[in-house]
């Protein structure tokens, strides 16, 4: 089994007992509202702390520089919850047009009292802002991920399985991939990348 400390050692995290208390709080409510809003197909605890937790953070030495992020297409509250808990200084905008998710989210915000967390339901096209980076986990492919959330930051960050070969080869015409991330997650079998994406 794997634990929640032993997740975030092996991730070259270091994490206050106030902000590991406050991630695990996040899991309990998270398994609780799932019975009723259905917010993720997940329901094991032990596999909520690696797909969905250390899934998050393993990002977090990635977003280094960053002041601000908005995280789109949220879902629960992932990534940006568990990076507002890790990052306190970092601003997150948290977007899900799923009023449901939304809700959850906002109770999540208030229970773990993240000030640096706003949270807005409706769609990615409609957001206004500027943000020094945009985050992405499960959203869309590489091209719509470009094209209806590239006008909120030049830099956006791609959380995908395996590398994304043909979705990249789609993108509009003004980005092109910055770097790209070979992610490993404990206790977590499977393949994960990074793809960070600027535009020219």
């Amino acid at each position: 089994m794997m634990t929640l400390r032993e997740g975030v050692t092996r991730l070259g995290l270091s994490l206050s007992l106030g902000q590991e208390e406050a991630l695990e709080k996040f899991l309990s409510l998270l398994t609780k509202w799932n019975d009723t809003y259905n917010l993720t197909a997940i329901t094991d605890r032990e596999r909520m702390v690696t797909h969905h937790l250390l899934d998050s953070l393993a990002v977090l030495p990635h977003l280094t520089g960053l002041c601000s992020l908005a995280d789109v297409g949220s879902g629960a509250g992932l990534p940006g919850i568990p990076l507002a808990v890790c990052r306190p200084e970092l601003k997150i905008a948290s977007i899900e047009a799923n009023q449901k998710k939304a809700t959850f989210q906002r109770q999540a915000k208030i229970e773990l009292n993240l000030p640096n967390v706003s949270i807005y339901s409706q769609r990615v096209e409609d957001c206004v802002g500027a943000y020094d980076g945009v985050v992405s986990r499960a959203f869309s492919s590489m091209g719509d991920f470009a094209r209806q959330a590239g006008h909120l930051s030049c830099r956006l960050f791609a959380m995908k399985g395996v590398y994304p070969e043909s979705e990249l080869a789609s993108l509009p015409a003004a980005w092109r991939v910055v770097n790209s991330i070979r992610l490993s997650i404990p206790g977590l079998d499977a393949e994960r990348h990074l793809i960070v994406l600027g535009r020219d």
